[in-house]
């Protein structure tokens, strides 16, 4: 390109500037005078917050993501959800924190990049680069280092297919010319030829133009904040006969298309439980942990900031198991045939028996919890009561010697198979309760097991732990605990000791039901019929914040204990 070419396109690209501030300029003079004094505030308000979920600064090393709702930035390594591959100072994205959504979940869409994008983030990366060798440089190639950048990250930079051919250089050349002075600034070079930089050096001010995607209609303004727009009806276009209708026949998973894929239905709605809709189930001898980033590990940033682990196991050690913050029915942790209710707080059984637990389990104390049995058809029964993590989810609750129930059918109670008379039945529209006292032991450990140590699994966007099973191993440390009890209750009415010194343990709510009943619980803390004063007990919901602290202490004692030697460069070593 000539010195005598970019002179024109400088003047023509001012003159376009120069009169979109004069139109800027008359658009600020019609406004308010109060309206600079409550963007202060604003502004001011959204910076008190703080920026993402570790409360740490911005990270311009890293990739960060903007929500769409508050306004504040979260680091990569502190988001839950499975990116996938991101460079920094991306803008082409959609992104609303779990503290914004009304599911409890992030939300995250990666949009095709216009060229212009990719240029801004190819150059602020470039800029960003120069800034951590010291060399503060403002210019870049187009030729040896613009283009090459946006060729090596193209996956990560945008959802468009890789060009073929070499045709799109010049399309980033026309793009880097055209907004001139506006993105960029360009000077030649005699040796390097064009050289462009941002026009806006700041690169902390890079972000998505959320305002553009509300009035496109991308996104919503609620009274609950910033929210997406899910499809309805079929997506015409270039691929409109392809694209299902949302709840159309293609829903029951009918072949879409030649090659026989099928929309990502799930991904236009989140489940309101805050738990991922796919997930593994714990069956065949191993368990599943759902994991999310440690912000607090040793060696997180350099991690998040390395290209060398594309494809690689991840060290577990850079993860932690997620603890709910709220007890609920576990989604992984039943058979696979019982349909949980969306808010996980009722369960409807099929066919023979089988079974599903709480999300959280106890060790010590006194719990209590609650059942209402909604529907209990003639022929169908339940055995309701504690379970802990090793008892059969394909079996009744006491089948084995990791449960302890108590039967619809004549009252009876059972354990090990070995069923005795307890008390009359229940049936259709009882109110049960179940309370379990476990004394403090010497002898049992009750901080949480750690899974830092554990691999970890990809499954639909998530990661998860992969335990494996001891059951032998947990059936010959089996002992009793003295004073330990388990009461069930009708209708606020105690029906006696149920059991008496059962085995040490964490034990979880748990419920299995044969054939179509329905049962609703109730984890507290307002029950139906709470015990009398002479019982002294917790609710069950007070576990999940007490799971958390224990989980957390874990956690800790893992990375204390085994300081200076969790290190990348040894990781698989």
């Amino acid at each position: 390109m000539s010195s005598a070419t970019g002179d024109s396109i400088r003047k023509s690209a001012e003159a376009d500037v120069a009169s979109n501030n004069v139109y800027n300029n008359q658009s600020e003079s019609q406004k308010p005078g109060d309206n600079g004094e409550k963007n202060k505030t604003n502004k001011s308000s959204s910076e008190s917050q703080g920026n993402c979920y570790c409360g740490k600064d911005r990270n311009l090393n890293i990739a960060e993501l903007l929500c769409a709702s508050c306004n504040r930035w979260f680091h990569e390594s502190c988001i839950g959800y499975q990116l996938g591959k991101l460079v920094p100072f991306m803008t082409n994205y959609l992104f609303i924190c779990k503290n914004c959504s009304p599911t409890g979940l992030e939300t995250f869409k990666k949009n095709q990049a216009q060229f212009p994008q990719m240029c801004l983030t190819a150059i602020a990366n470039l800029r960003q680069e120069s800034v951590k060798d010291n060399s503060n440089r403002a210019l870049f190639s187009k030729d040896r280092e613009i283009i090459p950048y946006i060729d090596q990250y193209w996956e990560a930079m945008t959802t468009m297919p890789r060009r073929v051919t070499q045709s799109w250089y010049a399309t980033v050349q026309r793009a880097l010319i055209k907004d001139i002075q506006v993105l960029f600034t360009y000077e030649e070079d005699a040796n390097q030829g064009p050289m462009f930089g941002l026009y806006n050096m700041e690169l902390t001010a890079i972000k998505p133009n959320y305002e553009a995607m509300i009035k496109q209609g991308q996104l919503k303004v609620t009274d609950m904040g910033i929210a997406t727009i899910p499809l309805a009806g079929n997506v015409k276009g270039r691929q409109g006969k392809r694209r299902p209708a949302v709840g159309g026949a293609t829903d029951a998973g009918a072949p879409v298309g030649k090659k026989g894929r099928t929309a990502d239905l799930g991904a236009l709605k989140l489940p309101s439980h805050g738990y991922p809709t796919e997930h593994p189930f714990n069956k065949d001898g191993y368990r599943y942990i759902l994991a999310e980033p440690d912000p607090h590990a040793p060696f997180r940033q350099e991690f998040d900031e390395s290209n060398e682990w594309s494809g690689k196991p991840i060290p577990g050690w850079l993860y932690r198991s997620l603890c709910p913050g709220v007890v609920l029915l576990a989604l992984h942790d039943r058979a696979p045939q019982l349909k949980v209710s969306e808010d996980r707080l009722a369960v409807t059984g099929e066919k023979g028996y089988c079974m599903v637990r709480a999300t959280h389990g106890v060790s010590r104390g006194s719990w209590y919890w609650e059942v209402c049995v909604e529907e209990l058809p003639e022929g169908a029964a339940a055995r309701l009561g504690w379970g802990r993590r090793y008892a059969n989810l394909q079996a009744p609750l006491g089948y084995d010697k990791f449960g302890y129930s108590w039967r619809s059918r004549k009252g009876t109670r059972f354990h090990e198979s070995r069923g005795k008379h307890y008390s009359s039945g229940y049936g259709e529209g009882d109110t049960l309760g179940f309370l379990v006292v476990l004394p403090e032991s010497v002898s049992t450990k009750y901080t949480p097991n750690t899974y830092k140590d554990r691999p970890l699994v990809k499954f639909k966007s998530h990661l998860y732990y992969e335990d494996k099973d001891n059951i032998q191993e947990s059936l010959n440390n089996l002992k009793p605990l003295p004073g330990s009890k388990i009461y069930f209750f009708k209708n606020g009415e105690c029906q006696g000791e149920a059991f008496v010194d059962i085995n040490e343990g964490c034990y979880y709510p748990t419920v299995s039901l044969h054939k179509n009943v329905t049962v609703s619980v109730n984890f507290g803390p307002n029950f139906k019929y709470p015990p009398t004063s002479e019982y002294k007990y917790r609710p069950m919901s007070e576990k999940a914040e007490e799971a958390i602290c224990e989980q957390t202490m874990a956690d800790l004692l893992y990375l204390t204990e085994n300081e200076g030697k969790l290190r990348l460069d040894n990781f698989n070593l």
